[in-house]
């Protein structure tokens, strides 16, 4: 007969009581003090979490701890629109102004589109292009601008030392000119050299040779209208009136009635909007539309119907009702 010799392990009720009551202990004691540094918990993202959201350490809004700074700024534009700018044109004084300001500062800005075009604004730290916009700064949006006239206000607080940009975060503004520094805490900044809009020169009277006989340099003929205008791509950038290539065909002819279609071929917004720059007649407006967008309008009264962007008014077409 064979006995089993393996032992077996048991215990008491009472030990396993006094197992659980430990145990109940060691949880009310842990939760007591999670609970009690809750602010701290939920105060920053945990590292791992920060590095996955693309945080490099900066984490949650600045903090004012120090001066308000009231800035008054204006969009304007030169005569052309190839030039656009804060407050005043290049050469001219308080030229798109640099801010400099501490560390904790607040910069409280008051703008107004005192320009043609359609505006928008904000802050960034980004050296070119319309990204990076900190929140708290921005004016409207690219798609939802400032139109002539309107203004809005917004603030930006000094967070760590460096040099910002003001801008208009319309595509294309920026690089025709619209964009200031503020320069937070002792960073050296080297000073741009703006170029002033040149004036016309005054040339002394000379007795000039008899002109060449030279062929007269016309504007674009009418074109067959095969249904479509298109908004080139580049259209947003000044140099497209050149050639008169902002909209494709520039001038066409149609009959009363006949439906008109412009499709945004480019990858900025734009406007059809009848009338000329800065005095639309309100016979129609297609407002903004974005890339891809159409618009169509049909014209019943015979006439000539000028059409300009709001956005790029340097971008002109025209259509003749017949």
């Amino acid at each position: 007969m064979s006995h089993d010799n393996s032992q077996v392990y048991r215990t008491t009720p009472a030990r396993t009581g006094k197992m659980m009551i430990i145990m109940l202990g060691i949880c009310i004691v842990g939760g007591a003090i999670f609970f009690s540094m809750w602010d701290y918990w939920i105060s920053e993202p945990a590292p791992v979490v920060a590095m996955m959201a693309g945080d490099s350490g900066s984490a949650g809004p600045a903090a004012h701890t120090g001066a308000t700074i009231m800035v008054a700024l204006s969009f304007v534009e030169s005569s052309d629109f190839r030039t656009m700018a804060f407050n005043a044109l290049p050469g001219e004084p308080d030229n798109n102004p640099t801010i400099n300001i501490e560390v904790g500062d607040k910069v409280v800005f008051d703008v107004v589109n005192d320009g043609v075009s359609f505006h928008a604004f904000g802050v960034t730290q980004d050296e070119e292009g319309f990204g990076g916009i900190i929140p708290g700064s921005e004016i409207m949006t690219a798609s939802n601008p400032l139109k002539a006239g309107q203004s809005g206000t917004s603030e930006y607080i000094a967070g760590e030392e460096g040099v910002f940009y003001y801008i208009c975060t319309v595509p294309g503004h920026r690089e025709q000119g619209m964009v200031g520094k503020i320069v937070v805490g002792d960073v050296s900044v080297e000073e741009e050299v703006m170029e002033a809009v040149p004036e016309p020169e005054v040339m002394e009277e000379v007795m000039a040779p008899e002109p060449e006989v030279t062929e007269e340099v016309m504007a674009p003929e009418p074109v067959a209208f095969d249904g479509m205008i298109s908004l080139p791509e580049g259209s947003g950038v000044p140099g497209c009136d050149d050639t008169n290539e902002c909209y494709i065909p520039y001038h066409v002819t149609v009959s009363a009635g006949e439906e008109i279609t412009w499709s945004n071929d480019d990858s900025a917004a734009h406007s059809v909007t009848s009338g000329l720059p800065g005095a639309p007649d309100g016979i129609f407006d297609s407002s903004l539309f974005m890339a891809g967008g159409t618009f169509s309008v049909t014209l019943d009264d015979a006439g000539e119907y000028p059409y300009y962007c709001v956005v790029h008014p340097w971008m002109k077409g025209m259509v003749t009702v017949n």
